[in-house]
């Protein structure tokens, strides 16, 4: 090794952690947490009046001097150097965007950082708004169609606790995080590297097990462990806005490679696109809370999904909290991407995805930062990427299929059924007809 490369490589480290530094003090969304009694209050009240909501305020004055420290030594022209930038700009503008919480220039620097729902896609000429219109149109074309399913189990939060603390340490060994159960939590789980929390009182489904499984555990527990093996680049364990569309989108990828995802999820994640593009048009936290009323029948629910749209934004409309788009917009670019780099011959880039917190287009850099060693090889991988065949086969007949056009055999298949009649399949515990 030449002592150029050695000096560049200690160059490296030196903005990593430098970034790293200056992702410290964001503390996104524990930032714009709600306190119990907001709800509480907005309950008893009937739903009738706006919440009243308050923040800590945050200084960034020590992020932006320390993405300030590390743009002093990027030379934005190489691939490594053109990814430090990213991170460098991301992190500033988080900074910012936690600065300006509770009032419209939140909203700003967050539709920067995560998108907004009529923003067309990189090159593909569609919108969030788009796709989540197509996903709920979809669905809608399904309501006609009895689906007879034997009804789902009904677990409770202990039996989910029981039932992942022998998954996860089965799976990450004496590095397993904590299954807690506790009694006041915004959702019904919720993750971090060292502990997955379960609100107690809450119920499950049979899906809803597999799908905490593979989403908080095997995705967003493993990157979490995986950036913090990460020595030289301790910034690959510090998780920003900048990283977190492709940390939800492999996340929901997993939900679907895994068979855990179902209709009514994809609809949810739909109607946040949705909500947001309502409250960016103006609409309040009372009307989009009569939105989800209208849409799940369940007051606390619509509540937690009006506030995940209004969180650190204007309670009165105009300026709501955007990270909710990445969900569906994550999944369409993890897909394309996994899809697109098999059909390139990349399928060796796949594990790189896992290393850390990070960005689709980090992968490039994160190739040349493995190569000299920089960046270590996952520990902790989701058994869809340990065992990849059913995933490498899955892909295989994706580049097949993708080659034919549907809409013309669509055609062919709406004259074939036009007057065939309606199947309808015996439910469970039910029986043919005699």
């Amino acid at each position: 090794m030449t002592a150029t490369t050695e000096r560049e490589k200690e160059r490296i480290r030196a903005v990593a952690s430098l970034l790293h530094t200056a992702c410290k003090p964001l503390r996104i969304l524990r930032t714009l947490a709600w306190e119990p009694e907001v709800k509480e209050t907005f309950l008893a009240q009937g739903g009738r009046e706006l919440p009243q909501v308050t923040y800590p305020a945050f200084d960034p004055t020590s992020s932006i001097e320390a993405v300030r420290e590390a743009r002093r030594q990027i030379v934005p022209v190489t691939t490594i150097d053109l990814w430090l930038d990213r991170q460098a700009n991301a992190i500033e503008l988080s900074a910012r965007m936690l600065a300006a919480v509770g009032t419209a220039g939140f909203f700003e620097y967050g539709r920067q950082l995560y998108g907004e729902p009529t923003a067309p896609l990189r090159y593909v000429p569609i919108t969030p708004l788009d796709l989540a219109q197509s996903v709920l149109d979809t669905i809608a074309n399904l309501a006609h169609i009895e689906m007879h399913t034997a009804p789902p189990s009904d677990h409770t939060a202990e039996s989910v606790a029981a039932d992942l603390d022998v998954a996860v340490r089965a799976h990450f060994g004496d590095q397993a995080p904590a299954i807690e159960l506790v009694d006041r939590l915004s959702a019904n789980a919720l993750a971090t590297s060292r502990a997955i929390r379960i609100r107690r009182g809450a119920r499950f489904t049979d899906r809803d097990c597999v799908q905490l499984l593979h989403h908080e555990a095997y995705i967003h527990v493993a990157t979490s462990l995986n950036g913090r093996a990460q020595t030289d680049l301790p910034l690959l364990a510090a998780g920003h806005p900048g990283t977190t569309r492709t940390q939800e989108g492999l996340a929901v990828f997993a939900e679907v490679i895994s068979g855990s995802i179902e209709l009514d999820r994809l609809r949810r994640l739909a109607d946040r696109v949705l909500a947001i593009q309502m409250a960016i048009d103006g609409a309040d936290f009372l009307e989009v809370y009569r939105y989800y009323l209208e849409r799940t029948g369940d007051p606390d629910q619509a509540f937690e999904n009006a506030r995940r749209v209004f969180r650190g934004g204007v309670i009165t409309g105009g300026a709501p909290f955007t990270k909710d788009l990445v969900y569906l917009l994550g999944l369409l670019q993890v897909d394309n991407f996994i899809r697109a780099g098999f059909a390139a011959g990349r399928a060796d880039c796949l594990s790189l995805l896992f290393c850390g917190k990070l960005d689709l287009f980090d992968i490039p850099a994160l190739c040349e930062l493995y190569a000299l060693g920089l960046c270590r090889p996952p520990r902790f991988l989701p058994p869809w990427i340990s065992d990849p065949r059913h995933l490498l086969a899955l892909l295989t007949f994706s580049v097949f299929t993708s080659r034919i056009s549907l809409e013309p055999i669509v055609e062919v298949a709406r004259k074939l059924l036009d007057s065939a009649p309606m199947v309808r399949m015996p439910g469970a515990g039910e029986t043919f007809p005699t």
